[in-house]
């Protein structure tokens, strides 16, 4: 039996905040870049990563939308 790596032992990624993933992701960041890591542990940081960025970036498309919005039903109110 393997032990969970690094992403499966965290909270799903779809259920974090802007703010947990943004954290969380500059912290794998970190331990990316600072290296001495073994690659399947890089791997699974990578691969974890990617998915904090998916949902950051989702996270800011769903505010830009919610502005876009407001800004239109603004513009309706004039």
């Amino acid at each position: 039996m393997t032990e969970p790596s690094p992403a499966q032992d965290r909270p799903g990624v779809a259920a974090l905040s802007y703010e947990q993933a943004r954290e969380e992701l500059v912290t794998i960041v970190k331990r990316l870049e600072a290296g001495n890591l073994p690659l399947e542990e890089s791997l699974s940081l990578w691969e974890r990563g990617e998915a904090l960025a998916d949902r950051c970036q989702s996270w800011l498309d769903g505010a830009r939308e919610r502005l876009d919005k407001a800004r239109e039903e603004s513009a309706d109110d004039d």
